[in-house]
Formats: structure tokens, sequence, C-alpha cells
């Protein structure tokens, strides 16, 4: 059994549309990282939080061998990705619970600072394709954080400063549900209203059925397009609902929603995730 699970960060899939992604989501009020080319064959531009962060990833058609798994997967949340110190372990630990998992693979990007350019490193550990069909749900490990989380990037015009929760729809909540308990422990994903929950971190991924999906997003959730699982959006936590609402409207986001608790913006304005900003957690 794995240690209990701390969140790394997610990952929105914007295939071939990365200029048009990373204008969204500096429009939605977020501050995105310099584009990145990874030596895999894609391409990313972050959102820095405290201690997680929020991934665009495309392929980069420059790319001697740009990645073909980008392509595979709508525009949307497609990545969920725990955090690890020793990715070796992880492997090892994954495959002992009857988790069927790729072997480590280790790649990097250059970081252009003002003293100059170092890369970043990085070495994952896959879940094996169609184990959670939702997407890619993987661990990661940083061997140059210092590279990656840094304060100039962190401070965003709508507020947030963390993921609160990820949100996985599934006509059979218990698939995915028992993938996880089989790496963290039975006791580590919990029942909650429409689904169940596991706990990573400060944050939770839960797995939803699709009338919770349709409870708590309505019109504003991803098209499932004849999925039986797939990661429909994202809470996350901000300074204030103003600050949130001030940013969207400044950057001519439109079709979102504000009430008491949350500011809503719809998948369609969002590269195929559904965001919710809160101040507080949901239930």
């Amino acid at each position: 059994m794995l240690p209990v699970p701390t969140l790394d960060h997610v990952v929105v899939n914007v295939r071939d549309q990365m200029d048009l992604a990373v204008d969204t989501y500096r429009r939605l009020g977020f501050t995105m990282t310099p584009r990145g080319y990874h030596t895999l064959g894609s391409m990313n531009h972050l959102a820095m939080f405290g201690t997680d962060y929020l991934e665009l990833i495309a392929v980069d058609p420059q790319a001697a061998k740009p990645r073909a798994d980008v392509m595979q997967f709508p525009c949307g949340l497609n990545g969920l990705v725990f955090g690890t110190e020793d990715s070796a372990a992880t492997y090892a630990a994954c495959a002992a619970a009857g988790v069927a998992v790729a072997p480590p693979v280790e790649f990097s990007r250059p970081v252009v600072l003002p003293e100059g350019t170092r890369d970043a490193v990085f070495r994952t550990v896959h879940l094996a394709p169609g184990t959670i069909p939702s997407g890619r749900i993987y661990f990661c490990q940083h061997f140059t954080r210092d590279l990656v989380w840094r304060d100039e990037w962190r401070q965003h015009a709508n507020g947030v400063v963390g993921i609160e929760r990820a949100m996985i729809v599934a006509d059979d909540i218990d698939a995915p549900a028992d993938v996880f308990a089989r790496m963290f422990g039975a006791d580590a994903v919990v029942p909650i209203a429409g689904g169940r929950r596991l706990a990573v971190g400060l944050t939770s991924f839960d797995i939803i059925t699709p009338t919770a999906c349709a409870d708590r997003f309505g019109d504003a959730a991803p098209a499932p397009g004849g999925r039986a699982q797939y990661m429909a959006g994202l809470s996350l936590r901000c300074r204030s609902l103003d600050q949130v609402a001030a940013a969207l409207t400044a950057g001519g986001i439109t079709g979102w929603l504000r009430s008491d608790r949350r500011v809503l913006v719809p998948a369609q304005s969002a590269m195929g995730t559904a965001l919710e900003f809160t101040v507080a957690a949901l239930d």
C-alpha cells in the first residue's frame, strides 16, 4: 500500500490549441508561466498555486516526435497527478498492490530565468492506460522544485490559491474507486452523496455519478461524448468571489454564474473543464 497521497498538479489537455488555451486561462484571471517544451514532445503553461498547480498541455508541432497520447483525448481535464519523493518505490508499491503501472520515465524542460536557463527535471510513474479510463493518473517526482514553484508565478488576478477538488464522472463509480482503494487502502476512499471520495492532502478526488454531475454543474458540465468515465471539473480555492468576478469581467469571459457560495465557469468557456471558484469547500 502507498503512503497517504498528496496532490502535485492537475492537467487540462488542450490538444493542438495552446495559443487559444493560454489566452483563455489568462483571461480567466490566471498568471501563466512562459511556454515550456518537454523532451517528451509536448509543451505546457502552468498556473502555480501554494503547493499545487494547474497545467495546460498540448502537442509540440515542432518536436521531432510529438506526443501522440495528448491527441487521444478531447480538450478538458485529463490528468490527476499525485506527488512522490521516490518514484522507484512508488512503482514497486503500485505493482505490489496489483495496480498496472508503467516503469518510471524521466524527462525535462528548459526554464528561462533572469540568471540563465536551467532544466526542470521530473520522473513520473503512470497507471497503465485504461486502468482508470477517465484520463491519465500518475505520480510525479520533482528534482528541481525551485524552478517550478516560484513566487512571481503564484499571484493570480482571480485570487486562486489552490485546488480544492477534482471531479471524475463515472457510470460505475466503484470501478475507479476500487483502484484508489487498492493503492491507498480501503479506508482512504469514503462514500459521499452521489459517489466516492479520495482525500489527497488538502484536495479531494471525487468520483460522482452522471446525475450528481448534472446536479452540481448543470449546463456548465462538459459533454460526455459517449464516455462512460471522464474528468469533468475542478473546484478552486480563492480569496474572494468578488475578486473572481472582477477578473472574469475584465477578461471578457461569458456565461459564468455566481451564487452566495461559488462562481461557476462553464466548460465551454474554459477549454472543456468546468471551473468552480469557492472560498470554502463545497459538499
